[in-house]
């Protein structure tokens, strides 16, 4: 079957007792059992049975169930968010003493988890230009527990060559853990491309109009017993796991997912090229422009899938505040890939804890604005933004 029917036609692991045909929220915490040798075999893992929703639910495990279909992905663990994800799998991959080799071109709170956090429980973060292989291979050690990257960096718009990383990381048999949030995973094969773990978070596309936070774990199988360790230490000892409303809510945001990605992606090519006929916008970044440098390795790793992500800079950081502070239609909000068109401005908000110097070296502009665009007439963005500029 195609991914599309993928989505949406996923069986149950059981038959509902009424024949419904939407998986139904299991607001429960614990679950019965016909005998204490099968509550044994499930509390232990030899069976695949719920035992206690805090670990593990039949409405969460359908949504992982279908991520795993359209993946083929050998395991899928839904989660709180996806700092939840990026979290537990740096948890359930590193130890004290060893390195994560990353990028100074990272999400705020990503980057600050990797060199802050974790600093304190004795891992070492090592932020390279990840574009410059010499850099990589010199970063990379047997000590090396993970290789981060986003695949396309939030804000700086940095197309990742993921095959490089992936030839480096697997050199060191150091596993390569890719946030592919920019793009769906239905529109790629991140495993073809060499990662070995894919952190989502699904509270963006996966969704279906920001209602839920959320994020997914995709495990392909290539790390020795990660996921038991994810399972059945991380996880059921943090606590992360995703509520059975917030996986029926993203089961929903998954079966029309295709058909708002189709519509948003379209959206953001015209938007971004209506843009660039403004005076007062001195820049318009986007990868799905032909003569940006990292188009050519867009088209290559995600089928020409540029996602809906694009940054305008202009004339100084009060000109950001001003327009921001005329739009009408779009939102000034965080959060990506809405149904509603979002702007924010990174710098004094996701960025603002750090301090210039360090908001220097991440490349976040003081001038940048960041747009999500979403599923609104094109025609209606464009004016909004527009009549903020004038």
């Amino acid at each position: 079957m195609k991914k599309s029917t993928i989505a949406i036609q996923s069986p149950f692991p059981h038959r509902d007792a009424y024949g419904a045909i939407a998986m139904p929220v299991y607001h429960t915490d614990a679950y019965e059992f016909d005998n204490a040798s099968v509550m044994a075999d499930a509390f232990c893992g030899r069976i695949n049975e719920p035992d206690y929703s805090r670990i593990t639910n039949p409405t969460v495990i359908h949504l992982e169930n279908r991520v795993k279909a359209l993946t083929g992905a050998r395991d899928v663990v839904a989660v709180n968010s996806g700092m939840a994800a990026i979290s537990n799998v740096i948890l359930t991959l590193a130890s004290a003493g060893r390195n994560i080799v990353t990028s100074r071109h990272l999400f705020g709170n990503t980057f600050a988890l990797l060199s802050k956090t974790m600093t304190r429980f004795g891992v070492e973060c090592r932020a390279v230009d990840l574009l410059d292989e010499e850099q990589v291979e010199k970063a990379v050690d047997d000590n090396t527990c993970a290789l981060f990257f986003e695949i396309i960096t939030n804000p700086q718009l940095e197309v990742a060559d993921v095959a490089m990383l992936a030839r480096i990381a697997h050199k060191h048999n150091t596993p390569l853990v890719a946030d592919t949030t920019a793009i769906p995973f239905t529109q790629f094969d991140a495993h073809a491309l060499g990662v070995d773990i894919e952190v989502v978070s699904s509270t963006k596309y996966i969704s279906g109009g920001a209602t839920t936070i959320g994020g997914l774990i995709i495990d392909y199988g290539t790390i020795k017993d990660f996921d038991e360790r994810l399972r059945r230490d991380t996880l059921m000892n943090f606590g992360a796991y995703m509520t059975p409303h917030v996986a029926y809510m993203q089961t929903l945001g998954l079966e029309n997912l295709e058909a708002r990605y189709a519509l948003q992606s379209a959206n953001t090519v015209r938007l971004a090229n209506l843009l660039r006929t403004l005076p007062q916008i001195k820049e318009v970044n986007f990868v799905g422009f032909t003569d940006n440098p990292f188009h050519t390795r867009m088209v290559s790793q995600f089928g020409g899938s540029a996602g809906a992500m694009m940054t305008i800079d202009l004339e100084s950081e009060q000109a950001c505040y001003d327009f921001l502070n005329a739009l009408k239609l779009v939102k000034r909000a965080t959060n990506l890939f809405d149904n509603k068109t979002l702007a924010i401005h990174p710098a004094s908000t996701i960025f603002g804890p750090f301090t210039p110097d360090q908001r220097k070296a991440m490349d976040v502009k003081e001038t940048t604005i960041r747009l999500s665009v979403g599923l609104e007439d094109v025609d209606d963005i464009f004016e909004d933004i527009k009549q903020a500029l004038q």
